[in-house]
């Protein structure tokens, strides 16, 4: 039977366990450059089989909130270079999150003031994280404008480039794509936010179309094995909403099979919040089995809540990785403190967005 620690791989990637540090934002990256800090960050967390960065925007436009990083500049993806050196310094394996957040942004974030984009003209009803002369604030996103339907090829290939530059210039050894959390290929799947009538909005396959579109693109141009994918069938993060997630999911995710992809990484109710959501029913077993009956041969993972009770049962269970959120925040050493059963150090909540080295890097290991 496999274990939580024992060698396994994802695609191409071959890893040493199979933990994985889920996304986690920190808002430590002005002018969308990620700090010298974040070498340590990333490279004190190598231990993990896999680790997936903060969320990282492809292009200006997907810029979300204050100081989050960026994969479409010369000195983002220098800075990049330099965390993932320190990481495969370590001998850990990194992916970037690619992050496009559609209507989750605001004016202040976006090129020239514009508006945020998203499938339709429907404001969020969420908040954003600006920061000013050092203090982050949580604001109201910004009224949306629709997306026409010629802007969407040079969406495809933002992701695409963004894949492209990551592997090639900047060193990752794959990406992941956002799917999930309401951002916005999200927001394209879920009836709730695209109320289009074109060949992006109505139907399940027309909801999807950008999503895997997107999938395609990146996986032509750095290889399916180097590839995953983040969603979120229920989560009600950034009021994301679908009034009837099951055949949609299960639509996408056999679209997805055919992809030859590294992982699936599955957020199991809401982000950060309960594992089953009363009112969204939702079969996850259904969604892993009808991935494999479409002949989907990439690593399943599963997020939300797990402790390492849950975690051993879920890998019995058949799922092939674990994704662990906050824990990794102040145990850069959680593979470690996992094996033992040590304590885990406690995180300091008013340093989880914004700062420095104080709540980031500074946090004790076992062999401190």
């Amino acid at each position: 039977m496999p274990t939580l620690f024992e060698p396994t791989h994802a695609g191409d990637l071959k890893l040493a366990n199979r933990i994985v540090m889920a996304p986690l934002t920190r808002n430590r990256s002005p002018k969308a450059i990620p700090p010298d800090i974040a070498q340590t960050y990333y490279a004190q967390r190598a231990s993990a089989g896999l680790l997936i960065t903060e969320a990282t925007a492809i292009s200006h436009q997907g810029q979300g909130y204050s100081d989050v990083p960026g994969l479409y500049g010369t000195e983002q993806l220098d800075s990049w270079k330099k965390v993932t050196q320190a990481v495969h310094g370590r001998g850990g394996k990194i992916v970037v999150q690619l992050w496009h957040v559609g209507r989750v942004s605001h004016n202040d974030l976006q090129p020239d003031g514009g508006k945020p984009v998203a499938p339709s003209a429907v404001t969020a009803k969420t908040k954003t994280v600006l920061i000013k002369d050092g203090v982050p604030a949580f604001v109201d996103t910004s009224e949306p404008r629709a997306l026409d339907a010629v802007e969407l090829p040079g969406i495809v290939h933002a992701y695409q480039a963004a894949a492209r530059n990551a592997v090639e210039t900047a060193g990752f050894d794959g990406v992941e794509i956002h799917g999930a959390n309401g951002y916005l290929l999200d927001q394209f799947l879920k009836d709730g936010s695209n109320q289009r009538t074109d060949d992006y909005g109505g139907s399940i396959e027309n909801r999807a179309r950008l999503l895997l579109e997107a999938t395609r693109a990146v996986a032509d141009a750095i290889g399916g094995g180097k590839t995953g994918i983040r969603l979120s069938p229920v989560t009600p993060a950034n009021d994301a909403k679908d009034s009837d997630p099951q055949p949609l999911f299960d639509y996408v995710i056999k679209q997805l099979a055919t992809l030859n992809l590294a992982y699936i990484h599955i957020i199991e109710g809401a982000t950060g919040g309960p594992r089953v959501i009363d009112d969204r029913p939702f079969d996850y077993a259904a969604l892993k089995a009808a991935y494999r009956s479409a002949g989907g041969k990439g690593a399943w993972m599963v997020n939300n809540g797990y402790d390492k009770a849950l975690a051993e049962k879920a890998v019995a269970d058949g799922a092939d990785l674990v994704a662990f959120g906050r824990p990794y925040i102040a145990n850069p050493d959680l593979v470690e403190r996992l094996k033992a059963n040590a304590p885990f150090n406690t995180p300091d909540k008013t340093t989880f967005y914004g700062g420095r080295e104080k709540g980031y890097t500074d946090y004790p290991m076992l062999s401190n």
